[in-house]
């Protein structure tokens, strides 16, 4: 007798359906055949053991499992629930007719426990996409999947749990769906700019930053606060937006770092160390899974000490800043990943780090602060639109604004710039720009005297532009004026 159950293998960060077919046979033996990945192949010592936990019996006839469509790498435990149950359903334990409707998905253990799964929001999506009206998952599942409207979800702790269900399901009632609109404006953030003394500049270009969606690379001393500051920027952006949570708490869900609380309320805040691998960056492995810019995908990658990277790993940066997504290829996959995030990196300005200082005497040679500030690459700092001087920190000065007080003025913007264009300053076209970045006689020779006397790009003109037409939306200005124009040029050179 064969029997079929539906399930779900990850593919990036989308779910894929899949089949699995059992059938109990003459012989001895356990085969799953499918390309079936290492964790897939133990599988049914797993489900044998679980099994027998709830007393039931494991076939002793030859088992064969065939995950359809065939060609799909199929990896990791989240097949162990539905085998068991098609296993349990070949060999007349259970009707095959009670689990017609679901999709399953869950690892167990040896003693029947179900272990919660990455990716079950995408799961639960790609089951509402076919039509499945009921998924059963592990409960620490849940609260992510019910988001998905119109599924019935129900999360279990043991396999025992789940044949009970089976057998009478309307005793159970489906995990009601959280209310994804009631989520809290006010969100609190532990770093506030309440708490930073002076660095009025620094605070402008962050300002900036977050309200057109800017890259930036904060330049100082040691000690002059570029860490505390990077850390505060998040809490200035504007709130996520519904569709912006959704596809972060997939992303998180796919990594494994979802804490099961359901959806993401506040931006990602990434940070890696500067031994971080490029494929630790980008994303891959031999099983796809997201990197550090697509964990910090509508948030903050902040990169301290940039030239302590490997120039391979920050060389890999620049197309994801420029598509908004990375593709990774290999010989057995390929998977695209959202990668659109604000990048902010922090460096000293020579070795020693005082150079320039007004108190401290740099000790670098020339070729050294050259061979220093050559780590970067020119192609990389074109594609970082705000070049920050941070000075030395000057504890005499008083704290200002805090951070919803900036907030504020950031979600004022970015609003201007979504009802204008669709999309936030840093991400707009050729087309938007040349409509709404349109400049004044005056204005346009001053930045044609800026290009040739700083000697700038043609990618830099263009982010001059979007960085003076976010100071125009933060100043409720329609047109760019020469004050705004004149700030982005100076955000523009390198310290």
């Amino acid at each position: 007798m064969t029997v079929s159950v539906a399930s779900a293998a990850l593919a990036g960060i989308d779910a894929a359906l899949i089949t699995v077919e059992t059938r109990v046979c003459a012989g001895l033996g356990y085969l799953i055949v499918g390309l079936p990945g290492d964790a897939v192949k133990e599988s049914l010592f797993r489900v044998e053991s679980a099994i027998s936990s709830v007393e039931l019996t494991m076939p002793r006839q030859k088992i064969l499992v065939c995950l359809a469509p065939a060609g799909v790498r199929k990896e990791g435990a989240v097949f162990d629930l539905p085998i068991a149950l098609s296993v349990l359903a070949a060999s007349g334990q259970l009707a095959p007719e009670q689990l017609d409707g679901y999709l399953f998905t869950g690892e167990l253990s040896l003693a029947g426990k179900l272990r919660p799964v990455k990716g079950a929001l995408s799961v639960a999506m790609e089951a509402h996409r076919n039509g499945y009206k009921r998924l059963v998952l592990p409960k620490e599942n849940t609260a992510e999947a019910a988001m998905v409207s119109d599924l019935a979800v129900f999360g279990f702790d043991t396999l025992e749990q789940v044949i009970e269900f089976l057998t009478a399901p309307t005793l159970v009632k489906p995990e009601p769906m959280p209310d994804v609109n009631d989520r809290r404006e006010d969100l609190l953030y532990a770093a506030d700019f309440a708490d930073v003394r002076g660095q009025t500049e620094v605070k402008r270009a962050l300002e900036i930053m977050a309200a057109g969606g800017h890259n930036g690379l904060l330049v100082g001393p040691p000690g002059s606060g570029k860490t505390m500051l990077a850390a505060r920027l998040p809490g200035i952006m504007p709130p996520l937006t519904l569709n912006e949570a959704l596809e972060t708490t997939r992303i998180y869900s796919v990594a494994g770092a979802l804490d099961h609380s359901g959806l993401m309320t506040q931006r990602p805040f990434r940070a890696p160390h500067h031994t971080a691998s490029d494929i630790a960056l980008v994303g891959g492995g031999p099983v796809a899974m997201p990197g550090e810019i697509s964990l910090a995908h509508h948030g903050v990658l902040f990169l301290d000490e940039l030239p302590e990277f490997k120039r391979k790993v920050l060389e890999v940066l620049r197309q994801p800043l420029e598509e908004r997504q990375v593709v990774i290829s290999r010989a057995s996959y390929t998977v695209t990943f959202p990668a659109n995030f604000v990048l902010l990196a922090a460096m000293n300005p020579c070795p020693c780090g005082f150079h320039g200082h007004p108190n401290r005497k740099c000790t670098c040679t020339p070729q050294a602060i050259r061979l220093y500030r050559s780590k970067i690459s020119g192609p990389l700092l074109d594609r970082i639109d705000l070049h920050v001087s941070v000075p030395p920190a000057n504890l005499n000065e008083q704290a200002t604004e805090s951070s919803a007080a900036i907030r504020e003025r950031v979600v004022a913007a970015r609003n201007i710039q979504l009802e204008r264009a669709g999309v936030c300053n840093a991400l707009m076209n050729n087309k938007l720009l040349r409509t709404y970045c349109a400049l004044g006689k005056t204005e346009q020779e001053v930045l044609n005297q800026a290009m040739v006397r700083h000697k700038l790009s043609a990618r830099s003109y263009e982010r001059i532009l979007k960085i003076a037409r976010t100071a125009a939306d933060l100043s409720g200005s329609r047109q760019i004026g020469l004050a705004h124009l004149a700030e982005a040029i100076s955000f523009r050179a390198i310290p």
